[in-house]
């Protein structure tokens, strides 16, 4: 089990100034190339959009941002299929579930550009399969899609911010 420690002031402010400059970087890239971007979040309740729009003039390469932390949320906003949440099947924590969010997040948008998360940012939920700190994201760049699991230690924040962060970097990866 990760430790449950909250973050240093020093590496707050790292993972803060990381996620400003992927923004600045993000933004030059979909501009330069006339490309609109979405986010579909779970854990992050909203906090990579957030990061996003912070920066001014984000409506000229942001589209939209959708927080979906319930199941059926997910399901009616971005399309996730019903199945993936039955008993038996993968979860809302999955590779499946974070691929189905960005595919429903350029659906439903005019993005051509997404980034998905879901995951376990506890102090509670978790299992043995799926500890807490265990983060899905996917990222979706035209009909491209791709999935990585992570696990981040740290508490509450720690694990969000974590997400936040390596959500954006994965991005402009997958934009390079």
């Amino acid at each position: 089990m990760p430790s449950m420690s909250s973050l240093s002031a020093a590496e707050k402010a790292r993972l803060d100034a990381a996620i400003q400059s992927h923004v600045q970087r993000l933004a030059d890239t979909l501009l330069e190339r006339k490309q609109f971007m979405a986010t579909s979040e779970s854990c992050t309740g909203g906090w990579i959009a957030q990061s996003l729009t912070s920066l001014a003039g984000s409506s000229a390469w942001f589209d939209s941002g959708f927080v979906t932390y319930s199941n059926a949320a997910k399901r009616r906003l971005l399309n996730v299929p019903a199945t993936l949440f039955e008993p038996g099947g993968p979860g809302a924590v999955s590779e499946e579930t974070v691929l189905a969010m960005t595919a429903g997040a350029i659906t439903n948008s005019e993005a051509t550009v997404a980034v998905a998360v879901s995951g376990v940012a506890g102090p509670d939920g978790g299992s043995e399969e799926k500890p807490v700190g265990t983060v899905w994201i996917a990222w979706q760049v035209g009909e491209l899609a791709e999935a990585r699991r992570f696990l981040f230690a740290g508490d509450r924040e720690a694990v969000r911010l974590a997400t936040v962060e390596a959500a954006l970097a994965g991005l402009l990866q997958r934009l390079a």
